[in-house]
C-alpha cells in the first residue's frame, strides 16, 4: 500500500489526475477540500461528478450537511478512516485537494488542544464584539503570538483568547509545552504546476460551466434552507452569487469577481505550497501523471 499527496492550484485538474490514478493503480481517493466535505454543494465546490464518485471510493466528499462546521481535527479523522480502510483492502490512498494548510497539518501534526468551556467561549465572544480592542488584548498578554496574526483575522484571535483564559497560559507559552506531532512526516507530495495564463482560461472556463450547470440555484437553495450563517457561505462562487441576489452586480460582474476572487485564490494557494510543504514533484500535470504511473509501477 502506498500514500500520496496530490495539491496545486484551483482549477489545475487535481481531482482529474487523482481519479485517472486511483482507476490505474488500485486506489481510494481522500479529498483535501473544505466545500467537497458539504452535501448540497455540488458546483460551487467542483466537486467530482456521481460517475466518477461511482467509479472510485472518495472520502471527504458529502460527509457533512452545510450547516455543521468542519475543522482540521475532523479531517485527521477522515484521514485516519481513509487510511485503515485502504490498508484493510490493499489499495493505495490518494489524497488530493488545494486547502494545503490540513495537508501541512498531516505532515507536521498539531498541538493538543483543551476543551474550551462554554464560560470561555461567551467571554471571548464578548471581547470579539470589538476586534481591534481584542486584538490589542492579545498583543498585550502575548506580542510574540499576536505578531504571527493579522489584525482583523478574527478567528485566530478567537482561538489564542479562548486558549489563555481556558490555560492562563500565554499561547506562546502553552504551544511550546504542547509541540505538534508529525502524523505522516515522509509523504510524499507531487504539485500540479502551470503557466499562469493556462491556469487563468481553466478558471474562466470552469466559471461559466459552474454558471450554466446551475451555481445561482444551487445558492438560492442553500440560502432557503440553511439561511446565510453557514461557514459555506463564506466560500468564493457563493459569495459572489449572494451579492448578486441582493442585486449589488450584474450576472456579467459576477462572473467577473468569481474569476477573479478564484485566480487571487489560486496565487495564494501557490505562495503556500512553495513556503510551507516540501514537494517532492512540481510538474504539469500530464508529465506529472506519466511520473506517477512509473511511481506505481
Amino acid at each position: 500500500m502506498k500514500t500520496i499527496i496530490i495539491t496545486g492550484p484551483t482549477a489545475s485538474g487535481k481531482s482529474d489526475l487523482a481519479l485517472q490514478l486511483a482507476l490505474q493503480h488500485n486506489g481510494v481517493i481522500l479529498s483535501v477540500d473544505s466545500l467537497s466535505i458539504y452535501k448540497e454543494i455540488d458546483i460551487a465546490s467542483a466537486k467530482p461528478n456521481k460517475k466518477e464518485l461511482q467509479q472510485i471510493l472518495h472520502f471527504g466528499i458529502d460527509e457533512l450537511s452545510p450547516n455543521q462546521k468542519f475543522d482540521v481535527v475532523q479531517f485527521l479523522n477522515l484521514y485516519q478512516k481513509a487510511k485503515e480502510y485502504a490498508i484493510k483492502h490493499n489499495k493505495n490512498l490518494f489524497i488530493v485537494g488545494g486547502t494545503s494548510f490540513y495537508i501541512k497539518v498531516l505532515i507536521q501534526g498539531i498541538s493538543q488542544m483543551p476543551k474550551i468551556s462554554c464560560k470561555t467561549q461567551e467571554r471571548v465572544q464578548e471581547l470579539l464584539q470589538n476586534l481591534p480592542n481584542a486584538y490589542n488584548y492579545l498583543k498585550n498578554i502575548d506580542p510574540l503570538w499576536a505578531k504571527k496574526i493579522a489584525s482583523n483575522d478574527s478567528y485566530r484571535i478567537q482561538k489564542a483568547l479562548e486558549l489563555f483564559f481556558e490555560t492562563k497560559e500565554t499561547p506562546s507559552s502553552y504551544f511550546a509545552k504542547n509541540p505538534p506531532k508529525s502524523i505522516e512526516p515522509n509523504v510524499p507530495i507531487f504539485e500540479i504546476d502551470l503557466p499562469k495564463e493556462q491556469l487563468k482560461q481553466k478558471i474562466i472556463t470552469r466559471t461559466k460551466k459552474m454558471l450554466q450547470a446551475g451555481l445561482i440555484d444551487e445558492v438560492c437553495n442553500l440560502e432557503r434552507k440553511y439561511t446565510r450563517a453557514i461557514q459555506p457561505a463564506k466560500a468564493i462562487g457563493i459569495k459572489e452569487t449572494l451579492s448578486f441576489l441582493d442585486g449589488y452586480i450584474t450576472k456579467k460582474e459576477l462572473l467577473e469577481a468569481i474569476i477573479k476572487n478564484t485566480a487571487s485564490l489560486a496565487k495564494r494557494q501557490r505562495t503556500f505550497n512553495k513556503t510551507q510543504l516540501q514537494i517532492t514533484k512540481k510538474a504539469p500535470s500530464k508529465e506529472l501523471e506519466k511520473y506517477l504511473r512509473a511511481f506505481f509501477n
